[in-house]
């Protein structure tokens, strides 16, 4: 058995079929998939049916939304936060140390990031049109229930594992050691190599109309991952990955060290949820009793009931108003303490999932600002949360995207140790600590303490426009104009000046003429008949 090193830990490469190792750790898992179950239950119960569940299942409705409408509100706020609409996520950089190392002119380096800008908009059009945000919010949505989830990040967009759908195994520092998927795929639906190996001696008879358990195991391995596929107890595939290529992203809402599964948002709050739907229940129930009215007759009376109960509104009876007495609860102010202590839950609640939040869409586009204050929000209320998404989701999501894209021959293959993806959405980067913010604060304090002139003397403004329009996510190519072309329009300029001079005052002809006679420097005629002075040999 080979054995290899990770960290402070050895690991042992198991032989055993996949669906023994799935089965082995699936008691592990067993226990978040209950509490999961249990979250679903009081927030949308269709994320986690209980086992034997199907299409046809009716789910039993919770007494209380606040648990659906929290579940769905800080999905979007994350949707929001991590992938903002009309603007990119990321940004591709030139490591600055890395160029220095390789000794790149440092004049070049911002027609690269002009070039990246590109390359980013190129990415981000394949974002959208895999409808890969949809995938994005069914996900947090599971993450915020369950704790977990399972991206694989394909050429057709992103698929979704629910924590029903996988097992995994980490080391102590949370590193992923091995992941194998469980799903139920049909015969005929597997490419035919496949199916000739899974049925060999056995007849195909034996197979139809039969779904086939696939397993799908990917393996931490010294140098990379590999990945295997089984169905029908045969290895049908065999694969390897580098250690930043793999498309598998499995997130954690709540990381704990030491514990191969996360927890959920939904688990914190589950106390307040459960009492929440208790008191909702009782306090329905209750006046569901309390509004019933009956009408009582005494039975030795001259009133009779069925007189009461067919007579018209209005209408006039024989019998005697003492013999009917009318029948209420009259228990609502019993249900003053209930509503108390409903409110203050349901108040906790709405701070817990950001369902009291002043930041509001009011537009159909999304400003930086409204991201970056609820950036500010998600960070004040879910503390690590943010940055433990930023680095297990946002920086493996674009690598896998720039890898398939590069294997598509779509993108350049860039290299890795000078160009990195660089995440540039939440509060240090939509505020004064952006690239943007930060250029500006600076021209504004050189204008401001020097001047002008002076700033003109100092700074390259070719690099300092590429670098403003790089910050601002534009395309600077075929839009800017190159030295060459700078110079020929202030040529031009320069002899129009001089042609308007000599007509307006004769005296400038006659200097530039005795000028020209005592130098090398001619008076031609270009294509278009207008003079031009040219450099004699």
């Amino acid at each position: 058995m080979e054995r290899y090193v990770l960290g402070d830990k050895k690991v042992t490469e198991d032989k055993t079929s996949i669906q023994s190792q799935y089965n082995k750790l699936e008691m592990n898992r067993e226990v978040y998939l209950q509490r999961a179950r249990d979250c679903a239950k009081l927030t949308i119960p269709t994320l986690f049916p209980d086992v034997g569940n199907n299409e046809a299942t009716e789910y039993q409705t919770p007494y209380q939304s606040v648990g659906a409408r929290g579940v769905m509100n800080l999905a979007s706020k994350l949707m929001l936060a991590l992938f903002p609409p009309h603007a990119p996520f990321f940004r591709l950089s030139v490591d600055d140390l890395v160029f220095k190392q390789v000794q790149g002119d440092p004049k070049t380096k911002s027609s690269i990031e002009a070039g990246l800008s590109g390359i980013e908009k190129a990415i981000m059009d394949n974002m959208e049109v895999s409808n890969d945000r949809v995938a994005v919010y069914e996900a947090l949505k599971n993450l915020i229930v369950s704790g977990n989830v399972l991206l694989k990040v394909t050429e057709t967009g992103l698929r979704v594992y629910r924590l029903e759908n996988y097992v995994i195994k980490r080391d102590n520092q949370g590193n992923v050691l091995k992941i194998i998927i469980k799903e139920v795929v049909n015969l005929d639906t597997l490419p035919e190599q496949v199916r000739n190996a899974i049925i060999e001696n056995k007849s195909k008879e034996e197979y139809e109309d039969k779904e086939l358990d696939l397993y799908t195991c990917v393996t931490r391995e010294a140098k990379g991952f590999t990945l295997m596929q089984e169905c029908g107890k045969k290895i049908i595939l065999r694969t390897k990955y580098k250690l930043d290529e793999l498309p598998f992203i499995a997130l954690r809402f709540n990381r704990v060290d030491g514990m191969d599964y996360g927890r959920s948002h939904c688990e914190s709050y589950l106390g307040d949820l459960k009492s929440l739907e208790g008191l909702t229940r009782s306090i329905l129930e209750g006046s569901s009793a309390s509004a019933k009215m009956l009408f009582l007759v005494a039975p030795n009376g001259t009133t009779r009931a069925s007189a009461i109960a067919k007579a018209p509104n209005g209408a006039i009876i024989e019998g005697s108003a003492g013999d009917v007495t009318v029948l209420q609860a009259n228990k609502f102010a019993d249900f003053r303490v209930s509503f108390e202590v409903m409110n203050r839950v349901e108040q906790r609640l709405q701070y817990a999932f950001l369902l009291n939040s002043s930041v509001q869409r009011q537009a159909e586009r999304v400003t930086a600002t409204e991201v970056q204050l609820v950036a500010q929000e998600l960070q004040d209320a879910l503390g690590g949360v943010y940055g433990i998404l930023t680095t297990e989701f946002q920086l493996p999501y674009i690598n896998a995207k720039i890898n398939i894209l590069r294997d598509q021959k779509l993108l350049p293959d860039l290299p890795k140790k000078i160009v990195r993806p660089k995440i540039i959405v939440g509060l240090e980067a939509l505020g004064r600590a952006s690239d943007r913010v930060r250029l500006l604060q600076f021209m504004q304090d050189l204008t401001g303490t020097l001047g002008a002139e002076v700033l003109g003397q100092h700074i390259n403004i070719d690099d300092a426009i590429k670098k403003f329009a790089i910050a601002n996510g534009v395309d600077t190519q075929g839009l800017l104009k190159d030295q060459e072309q700078i110079q020929q329009e202030q040529q031009q300029a320069q002899q129009q000046q001089f042609a308007q001079k000599a007509l307006a005052d004769p005296r400038v002809a006659i200097e530039a003429g005795n000028a020209l006679t005592n130098s090398n420097v001619g008076v031609g005629v270009n294509e278009d008949g207008q003079p031009e002075l040219t450099q004699e040999e």
